[in-house]
């Protein structure tokens, strides 16, 4: 029998490897953004590229419009979440694909709602007002 060294990952790429998480294991971590929390399943630090799960508690609410710096894809998974000036509106089983650059907002959580939200690269050209931490925009 020969053994194979595994392949490996070109400089600049994200790692190949499988990744595992148990959801349920992980804390929701509370945003600068009152009634928004989060678990961060995975951060390309490279291109900013994140896949998360987000909780929005009932009545919290993003205040302004705003936009992205990359794609935003949400799958709803629980709840009722509104963006109150277009009243495009998430139920468990949406998909919403925001593409980068496009002003959305503001938004409303009329029930306690779970989004997995995804960006293809950074979050925003600069951190919104309503986080008043930067982590809280990345």
């Amino acid at each position: 029998m020969t053994s194979q060294t595994p392949p490996t990952t070109p400089p600049g790429m994200p790692s190949l490897s499988e990744i595992l998480i148990q959801s349920a294991d992980l804390p929701w971590r509370a945003k600068s953004l009152a009634g928004v929390h989060e678990k961060m399943l995975w951060r390309d630090e490279a291109t900013g590229a994140t896949i998360a799960l987000i909780r929005f508690d009932k009545g919290s609410s993003i205040p302004t419009p705003h936009l992205h710096a990359s794609n935003q894809f949400m799958f709803c998974l629980e709840g009722h979440y509104e963006y109150t000036s277009t009243g495009v509106t998430l139920r468990a089983g949406s998909f919403y694909c925001n593409p980068k650059g496009n002003v959305h907002g503001p938004t409303l959580a009329h029930e306690d709602t779970i989004v997995v939200e995804m960006y293809d690269g950074p979050h925003y050209p600069e951190r919104p007002s309503w986080y008043t931490n930067d982590e809280d925009a990345r």
